[in-house]
């Protein structure tokens, strides 16, 4: 067969791992032909391929980023976009396609699949969020560098007396600041599933620091949002494509805080440091896992699906159940923050 395999999206460690694992898989195991499309989507539209071959991927298990390139952009949403996909696919004479992306690109894997291409992606994203898996290549080392920068900040924290407030990366889910903000021994974790008081907020800080501390850290994901009637009043900042401006939500926290309890109150932001770097063992071998998973599943006729991670298991996932959906943190692991801190 011929399989084309992209990667779109935000770039994350452990993607290169996945297409390693499709690339061997592919030609070693099948003898399938594999075509790269360069920068995701917008590489299938204007036909930028790259015939893939093991001397592609050699040494490439622990770089971070994709070595296929990636993009932000979605076919459905572009005037003749489909079109384009169509008319790429049918000239390289592409019988399926792997994907591997996030909500965004799997979302628009599922409208192409819809115009009759065999589509099976594979979930990637630091935020964790693609519904249908337990885990997300990326996700790990995210929240690895997460952690390491939390506890970093802890040190400099007690030594001036100060409030550090670490924005995270989550707009719709508050994986990595949960799970770092334990990890970390955060106090306060803000999360988009839960709309924070900021009058709590204040409260809480100055009787921890009138009590028995000197210092605090409070995790906030990009995505969080005060609660509607709080004496706290704002909007999300977005740029120019939808996206959330980094860092706006932590200035306006920290700017809060200090100026409502009058601590010296400084603002971290991780940004795409989360992003980068050499991924963990973890997403090394979740995207291995699912590399050969998608070309098994190519090979023996199951398309229009999703690889998940389901207790440990690899599985596949109907592309309709989870196209669209977002995975947002359970109760009981907010719950675990908020006791914690």
């Amino acid at each position: 067969m011929r399989i084309g395999l992209l990667t779109g999206g935000g770039d994350c460690p452990g993607l290169n791992a996945a297409i390693r694992a499709v690339v061997k898989q592919g030609l070693g195991e099948y003898g399938h032909t594999i075509i790269g499309f360069r920068n995701g989507w917008k590489g299938v539209v204007d036909g930028d391929v790259v015939p893939m071959s093991r001397e592609n991927i050699r040494n490439v298990l622990p770089q971070g980023g994709t070595m296929l390139g990636t993009a932000r952009y979605h076919p459905h949403s572009s005037d003749g976009g489909m079109d384009a996909v169509m008319a790429t696919l049918e000239a390289e004479r592409i019988e399926a396609l792997i994907c591997i992306g996030g909500d965004g690109t799997l979302n628009a894997a599922s409208k192409v699949a819809e115009h009759g291409i065999k589509i099976v992606a594979i979930p990637k994203t630091i935020d964790n969020d693609v519904a249908g898996t337990d885990l997300s290549i990326g996700f790990h080392t995210a929240v690895n560098i997460a952690t390491e920068a939390i506890d970093r900040i802890h040190t400099t924290a007690e030594s001036h007396n100060r409030v550090m407030v670490v924005e995270v990366m989550g707009r719709h889910a508050g994986w990595i600041a949960v799970n770092a903000g334990i990890a970390g021994g955060a106090e306060l974790v803000l999360a988009p599933e839960e709309p924070f008081d900021m009058d709590r907020i204040v409260k809480f800080l100055k009787h921890r620091h009138r009590a028995h501390a000197n210092f605090s850290i409070v995790v906030v994901a990009e995505g969080a949002l005060p609660r509607e009637g709080s004496s706290m009043q704002y909007e999300a900042q977005l740029g120019q494509f939808g996206e959330i401006i980094a860092g706006a939500i932590g200035e306006r926290v920290a700017n809060e805080i200090a100026t409502r309890t009058g601590f010296d109150t400084r603002l971290t932001i991780l940004g795409h440091v989360q992003r980068g770097g050499t991924p963990t063992p973890t997403d090394r071998i979740l995207g291995s896992r699912f590399g050969v998973a998608a070309v098994d599943a190519v090979t023996h006729g199951e398309t229009n699906v999703m690889t998940a991670l389901r207790n440990e298991e690899v599985v596949l996932v109907p592309l309709s159940e989870i196209a669209g959906k977002v995975k947002h943190v359970p109760a009981d692991l907010l719950r675990v923050a908020r006791v914690l801190a």
